[in-house]
């Protein structure tokens, strides 16, 4: 069996690999194994500098890592350029953050019949990623660069249309100086994850991906009694209030529907309008959404490039459909080009309503809904009527709004008057069918980690000064 490379930009196969043979498996984990019982006796300082080493190759290459991403999945190489450079800085942030994080957190000993009393931060062995391809190298980096700073090993399951980035991560935190093995990429089908994931020697899975693939993972896992970390979809709401600055709010409104070709978990795909402003709204957004440029995603001029896959656009066009044909209005979009590639536009649709496959689903493409409501309670129920609950964006100047939706929003991140972003500085997660458990941050690095309670009573040896992990 083997993986291809097919550009989305012509349909065109690029390259083609072999997939792994159970023996070379076998011996991938194992060489994880090995390097995490290495890896977990090296200092902080240690794989801090091997990090730091890691950020560098990333910007030294970043043109040639930017366009193997182009070419595997269609994003704009100006996006690409910017998401090597997003994960040569997540490595230093986990470079320079990752001891502090860690660092050993004393108890109130008295309390507990101690002399001292603390809790300490472990690494626990191989873990296994299983990453999508819409973000090839950020989504595996946020996950790696907590990991190896931990004193962790991964494994790498990528998606099977993203191979080729996916042998160059196999091979960057080897050649930036972490131990052979620390980081392994497995070129295997999604079926062989539960073979991987049964291995004693495999501690923990995260994934990010569909809501099918996660309650696939946490299944196996759930029998395994491993760990998991699962970011899965979103539905994310985008709340524009009265008091809005419109302008500002559609500019952004495009790019966050917009980023990535659409194709994003964190990307607003529900618009949700307060009637008051809903009409000046509507005409300002419509305008930008027009505006935007679909084409070569190596052009320069390019603002949106082809989906990954073809089934992607078929899916796609299939939501946008089915909402026409039940009564829905295309305001701009709405049709394929008749071009090579898998490419469609950047559309809005409005009159949506339950019966309607895009009220419910999440749709994977420049698609945006646009709602009406007409009032706060409203807003708040339609944002949360959603089985997802991964980021959500409000818009509104008014003080007690801000505060409120901060509360009543039903999603692992608010982003009040502002775009959901993943940050290193803050932790990233979902609620509801958007999955469990955050990366990024302090709460990333230690959720694959043993929090161990150390107790010492009287005449105990101190405890703590010869501390790595």
């Amino acid at each position: 069996m083997s993986m291809a490379s097919v550009n989305p930009a012509t349909g065109q196969t690029v390259k083609t690999f072999d997939e792994n043979t159970d023996e070379q498996i076998d011996a991938a984990i194992g060489r994880a194994r090995a390097a995490f019982l290495a890896l977990r006796q090296t200092t902080f300082a240690q794989r801090a500098g091997w990090m730091t080493a890691a950020a560098d190759l990333l910007e030294r290459e970043i043109d040639d890592v930017a366009r193997m991403m182009t070419t595997e999945m269609g994003k704009t190489l100006a996006a690409a350029k910017a998401e090597v450079t997003k994960c040569a800085s997540g490595c230093r942030f986990y470079a320079a953050n990752a001891e502090r994080f860690l660092a050993d957190e004393p108890a109130d000993a008295a309390a507990v019949n101690a002399t001292r009393a603390f809790t300490r931060y472990q690494p626990i062995g191989p873990v296994l990623a299983v990453m999508p391809w819409n973000f090839p190298l950020w989504q595996v980096i946020r996950f790696a660069a907590p990991a190896l700073m931990a004193g962790n090993t991964g494994l790498l399951k990528h998606a099977s249309n993203v191979p080729d980035t996916a042998v160059y991560l196999g091979e960057l935190f080897t050649r930036a100086g972490f131990p052979a093995g620390a980081f392994e990429t497995l070129l295997i089908d999604s079926k062989q994850v539960e073979r991987v994931l049964s291995d004693p020697r495999v501690r923990a899975a995260t994934l990010t991906g569909s809501e099918r693939a996660g309650r696939s993972v946490a299944e196996i896992a759930g029998r395994e009694l491993k760990k998991t970390v699962l970011e899965l979809g979103g539905s994310d709401p985008f709340v524009v209030m009265p008091s809005a600055d419109l302008d500002r709010a559609a500019e952004v409104a495009t790019t966050a529907r917009c980023q990535n070709n659409g194709q994003s978990c964190i990307a607003a795909k529900r618009f949700i309008v307060h009637t008051d402003v809903y009409d000046a709204f509507a005409e300002k957004f419509v305008a930008h959404m027009s505006a935007l440029r679909v084409g070569d995603p190596m052009a320069g001029g390019t603002d949106v490039g082809p989906l990954a896959t073809a089934q992607g656009r078929e899916d796609v066009e299939k939501q946008v459909r089915d909402a026409v044909d039940r009564g829905a209005r295309v305001l701009c979009g709405g049709t394929r080009p008749d071009a090579p590639g898998w490419f469609y536009p950047p559309t809005v649709v409005a009159d949506l309503t339950p019966q309607m496959r895009m009220w419910s689903e999440e749709v994977f493409g420049p698609v945006a809904g646009l709602f009406r409501v007409s009032s706060y309670e409203e807003a708040v129920e339609l944002a949360n009527a959603t089985a997802f609950g991964l980021g959500s964006n409000a818009w509104t100047r008014e003080p007690a709004e801000q505060e409120r939706f901060a509360v009543d929003l039903d999603a692992g991140a608010v982003f009040i008057n502002g775009m959901t972003t993943s940050y290193p500085q803050l932790p990233f997660g979902g609620v509801k069918n958007s999955g469990y458990g955050r990366e990024l941050s302090a709460w990333g690095i230690r959720e694959f980690c043993n929090i161990k309670t150390v107790w010492l009573g009287e005449g105990a040896a101190s405890a703590g000064t010869a501390h790595s992990e």
